[in-house]
């Protein structure tokens, strides 16, 4: 381990050199985060300012916190998942200056050692994606909400938290609700976390997807996404929901709709995209099929009970990167990849370049608008705030330009005839 003190924790910093190549092939698949950097640089908006970041530390992600501090910012940043950290990455941040702490394999104690790091002295913005930086602000050092003027959320499931933390007064601090944006969520969500997540199914097992029958538990965005892209394989895809409404939306996509216990005993590949826990618990693991492959896509790794599993199992090992074999009574056989972790992350590299392109354009004006409301004295509720619809249009065209795509424009007279509520049949 390669540690520093007051600057960085890291694996290795002789990956430096790698993890600057990683970067700079995701910054040329990056082109609108690259455009707001070309015009806020100059300007330095956030210099004087500290960002904390706990987010993934992928090569992506180090596109954004470059961009930040290209344009004034200082960083602390922690990953936010104890198996998503590229220490490659890592290490080129931390060779650049910036503070972090983080590695691939951290346990739960060093996880929040490497936040609690980050905020060793205080921040003015924090970004989080699950919000396990801002709880342990709320919950562990609230003297430090007094410093920060405002936050962002990067995940469905942090958001979701967040909302509730506000419904009952307690959320300190103003945050905006990135995930909410449509250039976050109808696009990363939906492409993004699809793609990824098979990307880190097939790396971790190699198995031929056509033909089987891939249970997805949940059909929200991310669900959604997972399950187009198994279909789009030859899959045989089978949904499970608890959401009358998101059932039938599956159901009308094409998919197969069945509760889980019965789902548990026909599926070849599960995967979990739900945010809830124990989504896939003990007797599920006992109806499956020998063979059966388990995954979760969602934030936490509370959606698959693998102390259940444990408490069936005789023995386990790792049979190949990220796949856990689970021997049961029998010698039937279960697979779970990384450790019940996301999968897309801890098996693949996240999502690709051009989606984060998006979501990480709108972290940066998110935080860019909490300076500028700073700056003008204005005061923001300590609420949960969505971005603004005009931002997600301007950051979809300046995606479109980049793409060599140009779409049409209402004239004067249309957006009239839009307006006037007295127009009839």
């Amino acid at each position: 381990m390669d540690h520093q003190k007051g600057r960085y924790c890291i694996r290795d910093i002789s990956l430096a050199d790698a993890g600057r190549m990683r970067m700079e092939w995701a910054q040329s698949r990056m082109p609108v985060l690259a455009e707001l950097r070309e015009e806020y640089a100059p300007q330095k908006p956030f210099a004087g300012y500290k960002i904390t970041g706990c987010l993934h530390v992928t090569k992506e992600t180090g596109v954004l916190v470059e961009t930040f501090a290209a344009c004034g910012a200082e960083i602390a940043w922690s990953g936010c998942n104890p198996l998503s950290t590229n220490d490659e990455v890592a290490a080129a941040l931390a060779i650049e200056g910036i503070q972090i702490y983080a590695w691939y394999g951290q346990n739960v104690e060093e996880f929040y050692w490497s936040i609690d790091r980050t905020i060793d002295s205080p921040p003015h913005l924090t970004l989080d994606d699950g919000a396990d930086l801002i709880f342990t602000v709320h919950k562990r050092f609230p003297h430090l909400a007094e410093h920060i003027i405002g936050g962002s959320e990067e995940t469905t499931t942090g958001v979701h938290r967040l909302r509730a933390m506000a419904d009952d007064g307690k959320l300190l601090y103003p945050v905006y609700a990135v995930n909410d944006a449509e250039t976050k969520w109808d696009f990363d969500n939906v492409y993004g976390t699809g793609q990824s997540t098979l990307d880190g199914i097939l790396r971790a097992t190699s198995v031929l997807v056509a033909g089987k029958n891939v249970v997805i538990a949940g059909y929200g965005h991310c669900g959604r996404g997972v399950a187009m892209r198994a279909k789009g394989l030859g899959a045989n895809v089978i949904v499970t929901e608890v959401k009358a409404t998101a059932a039938l939306k599956a159901t009308l996509d094409g998919m197969r709709v069945l509760p889980m216990d019965e789902a548990a005993k026909v599926g070849d590949v599960f995967v979990t995209a739900t945010g809830m826990k124990d989504v896939i618990r003990g007797r599920h693991f006992e109806a499956m099929k020998d063979g059966a492959i388990v995954a979760n896509t969602g934030h936490y790794d509370v959606e698959l009970n693998l102390k259940e599993l444990d408490g069936l199992a005789m023995s386990s090992r790792i049979i190949r990167p990220d796949n856990r074999e689970y021997t049961c009574k029998g010698g039937k056989k279960i697979f779970v990849l990384a450790e019940g972790r996301l999968v897309n992350l801890a098996a693949a590299e996240g999502h690709p370049s051009e989606v984060m392109d998006m979501s990480f354009a709108n972290q940066f004006m998110a935080h860019l608008r909490l300076v500028q409301a700073h700056e003008r004295c204005e005061t923001l509720p300590n609420a949960v705030m969505d971005l603004p619809e005009e931002l997600d249009q301007y950051i979809a065209r300046i995606k479109l330009r980049t793409m060599g795509l140009d779409i049409d424009m209402l004239t004067a007279d249309q957006i009239a005839y839009a307006n006037d509520y007295s127009a009839g049949t």
